[in-house]
């Protein structure tokens, strides 16, 4: 069996990125999680941060992490492969992530979870600060879901973008820790997104022709869906969900794909429009005194 004296430490870059997708979906097929992590765009955000390091097997990255000094707190993330976990790699990752942020608080990103990797961070001295699930649908079932009493949809128009942030607003503003947005800049993110579909996204109107509730969806996610405080518990949002579902299938899309807090009561309705458990995420913080 290869041991940990057989791999070599060093950085990796923009060159590795193909080894490093490799790495990121075995990652990925053991534990579940976010999918998009092993995408070109997710990955250099992750593990091409202003700091790197990776072990090497054979010229082949084993584990590796990256490390983010340029904010406040600094960030990390870092992977070990399956076939090389209980060996110190993921401790070693850990403390070198640990040295390169010095004095400053260190948040941990996790894109792909698994006990192990929680027991290491917790054993550490980091406390988790989110965790949601990873939820995936296979298409070729689909939910059916009844039009809500007085409800009808629209697609999504850049015209009616103002009216969009209001319902989003207003479906979310009364929950915890809700951030305050900027109209301009929540569209715009939008609008930059080159995956967001507002042919498939949706604002469901009230009897009276007032947004009472939409859905984003980018890609093959359902992104947001919101429902404003009067309209909730009519199943309006299990419709909305229902509706881009459909529409994605009909686009020829084989599934879809969403992530949802782990205490958010959401999380078992979507269960019951045919959505799997496909992983967690979860971030972990470490404050200096």
């Amino acid at each position: 069996m290869d041991t940990i004296d057989t791999l070599t430490w060093s950085a990796c870059g923009e060159d590795d990125l193909p080894a490093l997708t490799t790495l990121a979906e075995a990652c990925l097929a053991a534990d579940g999680g976010l999918p998009l992590f092993a995408t070109p765009r997710l990955l250099r955000a992750r593990l091409l941060q202003s700091r790197t390091l990776a072990a090497w097997h054979d010229g082949v990255p084993v584990a590796a992490v990256g490390v983010g000094t340029d904010r406040r707190p600094a960030t990390a993330t870092g992977v070990v492969h399956p076939d090389w976990r209980g060996r110190g790699l993921g401790g070693r990752l850990l403390g070198w992530a640990g040295e390169q942020a010095g004095a400053a608080d260190l948040l941990v990103t996790t894109e792909t979870w698994s006990p192990a990797g929680e027991a290491l961070l917790t054993g550490r001295g980091f406390n988790r600060t989110f965790v949601e699930w990873v939820l995936r649908h296979d298409l070729a079932a689909l939910p059916d879901v009844a039009t809500p009493a007085g409800i009808r949809t629209e697609p999504v128009t850049w015209e009616a973008g103002p009216e969009l942030f209001a319902t989003y607003r207003a479906s979310f503003a009364d929950r915890p820790g809700f951030e305050e947005r900027d109209a301009g800049e929540w569209l715009g993110d939008l609008r930059d997104d080159d995956g967001y579909r507002p042919d498939l996204s949706l604002i469901a109107r009230g009897p009276d022709g007032t947004a009472v509730g939409f859905v984003n969806v980018i890609d093959n996610w359902i992104d947001q869906v919101g429902v404003v405080p009067a309209w909730r518990g009519r199943r309006l949002g299990a419709y909305l969900v229902a509706g881009a579902l459909r529409s994605l299938a009909a686009d020829g899309v084989r599934d879809a794909w969403l992530c949802v807090n782990d205490d958010n009561p959401a999380a078992a309705l979507y269960r019951r429009l045919g959505f799997a458990d496909a992983g967690r995420r979860a971030r972990y913080l470490l404050r200096h005194p």
